[in-house]
């Protein structure tokens, strides 16, 4: 059963082939995909801020690079073929017609794109710890989007999360003093805060989208379904970014921005490379926890991976942490978790009133 607080989809037992792993195996399989969103997400952010500070300055490029690495999908996508044979068979008298499913990849990958491009925006004139904590308050947009697309309840928990995430996001706004990186001006700081927040938003609505979008529309949440919507979404937000960077004239400056790269040409293209890969790796791990887990912990750990990634940068770019910033990261930390104390709330009665279901079916005798 789909449980209408969750922001993407979860998977029918019968068709996970997940499902079909040894305890450890799945707990290691658990360990993998953990480790695949949080390294993959923090090491994605990181390698997008050397872009910048090494000497790169295309936005599109920046937008290509997150979802140009989509073909290493097909490498999960083939592994997964007899099952697929499976899922095929059994769900085709209810499959969409393809104009439909195409019309709705097409609009998706629209959306990434744009979503994207806002990121790579952010990124740009922000430094990689504020971008990560503003990225944060995507709980909470993931939160009032669920209310009004996917019935999700907005409880006490939820909105006292939505505010303490509101509140860390203002502290970052109002801090932009000593958190402005060199060359960056006060206006395109708070051009950077802007996009960073609205990509959070697209970001969360995105999810419902997708959620709804199996639910509605395609109607067969498996793996393979989910991977595929991830090649053809991400095929078609490359397309635009490849649009946009020859529409732009961006692409001229390439070569340029190349050779002037400060640590070397063969530097420029291994990030560049190193980078797509890593976006789909971090990929292959919310998909992968969604379907071993739950769609909620994949956002969870998504949004916990964000925490890190602050770490991370103190360490590799030396970012400054003065005290309103750590209070602004501790408000995050209380904020996200309220909004998962509640979803822990919400599963346990789930869980409650499904055992007491099967209970009643046990005990009920059936008339013939």
């Amino acid at each position: 059963m789909n449980d209408d607080r969750e922001p993407f989809l979860i998977v029918d037992e019968n068709q996970s082939p997940f499902l079909k792993l040894g305890r450890w195996q799945w707990w290691l399989t658990v360990a993998i995909n953990i480790l695949f969103l949080v390294v993959g997400q923090a090491a994605a952010v990181l390698l997008g801020r050397f872009y910048f500070d090494q000497g790169g300055n295309s936005k599109w490029m920046a937008t290509f690079v997150q979802n140009a690495g989509f073909p290493i999908l097909f490498i999960p996508l083939f592994l997964l073929h007899p099952s697929r044979k499976l899922e095929t068979s059994t769900t085709s008298s209810t499959s969409p017609p393809i104009k439909v499913v195409a019309l709705l990849y097409f609009v998706l990958g629209l959306v990434i794109a744009g979503d994207n491009m806002l990121y790579s925006v952010g990124l740009l004139y922000l430094s990689a710890s504020t971008y990560s904590l503003i990225r944060a308050t995507q709980l909470a947009f993931n939160a009032v989007f669920s209310y009004f697309l996917n019935s999700q309840k907005m409880t006490a928990l939820i909105l006292n999360s939505v505010v303490i995430l509101s509140l860390s996001a203002a502290l970052i706004a109002v801090n932009e003093g000593s958190e402005v990186p060199s060359s960056v001006s006060k206006g395109e700081y708070l051009l950077g805060f802007v996009c960073t927040l609205g990509a959070s938003a697209v970001y969360s609505l995105l999810l419902s989208l997708v959620q709804l979008s199996f639910q509605k529309v395609l109607r067969n949440e498996t793996f393979s379904v989910a991977l595929e919507m991830q090649i053809y979404t991400s095929l078609v937000a490359t397309c635009v970014s490849t649009v946009g960077m020859f529409a732009s004239g961006e692409w001229k400056g390439l070569q340029k921005e190349m050779e002037g790269f400060d640590s070397g040409r063969a530097s420029y293209v291994l990030t560049l490379v190193w980078t797509a890969v890593i976006w789909q790796v971090s990929a292959v791990g919310v998909v992968g926890l969604i379907f071993t887990m739950s769609s909620l912990f994949s956002n969870v750990i998504s949004t916990l991976s964000l925490a890190i990634t602050p770490l991370a940068a103190l360490i590799v770019f030396h970012d400054k942490m003065n005290g309103v910033k750590v209070i602004a990261m501790l408000l995050a930390l209380c904020g996200f978790c309220t909004y998962i104390y509640q979803n822990y709330l919400d599963d346990a009665e789930a869980r409650k009133m499904g055992t007491q279901s099967h209970t009643d079916d046990i005990e009920e005798p059936h008339h013939v």
